[in-house]
């Protein structure tokens, strides 16, 4: 399966709920996961995340009653479609309600979304888990090349601790 690469931290902060090793976490309507050792490039970038799983917990619930702080998104290695992804950041001022000159644009090429996208036509809109809400680019987007625009973003409850 891939997972986003924000739902893994080697060494996290407090209150991080998501996969880092020892952890336990819920797969979005699958199963319970536990971090047991990961692998990384030569560039120090995790590559894997090595798991096992809870086969009791299909569905997302223990039937011991144990419960986790953590659910995250998955998608299926076998089963996707590789899409483009556009993050449209800070176009305008939330508090001043105007214009933000320094809006800027995070592309992401080589990502994964679920298969059943494979059909999106221009302007479908879905809301991808944590991120916020896409449309399909009427311009860009082809079959053969998805492309998703972010149109409204989520606000997270966790906020990296800063290195004051």
């Amino acid at each position: 399966i891939y997972i986003e690469r924000d739902d893994f931290m080697e060494e996290p902060p407090k209150k991080y709920f998501r996969m880092f090793p020892g952890n336990e976490v819920r797969l979005m309507n699958a199963y319970f996961v536990t971090c047991n050792s990961f692998v990384k490039d030569e560039n120090g970038k995790v590559t894997e995340i090595h798991c096992t799983y809870d086969p009791a917990s299909r569905g997302g619930n223990s039937p011991d009653g144990r419960k986790v702080k953590g659910t995250i998104q998955w998608v299926s290695a076998e089963k996707n479609v590789k899409a483009e992804i556009r993050l449209y950041e800070n176009i305008v001022d939330e508090e001043k309600g105007v214009y933000n000159e320094d809006g800027s644009l995070n592309l992401l090429k080589d990502c994964y979304v679920e298969e059943n996208l494979a059909d999106a036509k221009a302007y479908d809109s879905f809301q991808f888990v944590r991120q916020g809400f896409f449309c399909v680019d009427a311009k860009d987007s082809t079959p053969e090349h998805l492309v998703f625009n972010r149109i409204v973003s989520l606000k997270s409850s966790f906020k990296l601790p800063s290195n004051n």
